[in-house]
């Protein structure tokens, strides 16, 4: 796991929200990303996340459009198998959190299933993004991904 997600593990859902705030949209993620699921205020967020990519949910296959590659859309890869499951279209618009410019992750036209979730990201350092969950506008979860070529 990446060095700087590991350090989010331990921290509170309001350090990671000020981590968030105080960062740009950056670049949107392209091709395959590792997910790794944030659980803020337990004693084991460490073995909640990896219990989570090793059963649940192990990231986020993007696929950009051209020219510009400012959009497109994601997969998500879940069960240990990592089958693909669940698109969402790719975008930037303003963060519910902030207002600010931020990676849209949208399943409204999308999923059946997922079409009241809403993922943020933004570009913490090159290839690591923090992420937000929100379910309706209530917020629910963080998450980080790493594209694959992240150390």
């Amino acid at each position: 796991m990446n060095q700087l997600v590991m350090q989010w593990l331990d921290k509170s859902r309001d350090e990671l929200d000020d981590i968030y705030c105080n960062a740009d949209a950056g670049t949107i993620p392209s091709g395959d990303t590792r997910g790794t699921a944030i659980v803020t205020g337990s004693l084991f967020s460490k073995t909640l996340a990896g219990i989570a990519r090793a059963f649940a949910w192990q990231g986020k296959l993007f696929d950009l459009f051209p020219p510009d590659y400012q959009s497109g859309v994601l997969i998500n890869k879940i069960t240990p198998f990592s089958l693909t499951f669940v698109v969402a279209k790719v975008y930037r618009d303003k963060s519910w959190m902030d207002g600010k410019e931020t990676i849209v992750i949208d399943y409204s036209k999308t999923s059946f299933f997922a079409k009241v979730i809403r993922d943020e990201i933004r570009e913490i350092e090159p290839g690591v993004y923090l992420g937000k969950v929100w379910w309706g506008k209530t917020r629910v979860l963080d998450f980080a991904l790493t594209r694959h070529d992240t150390p």
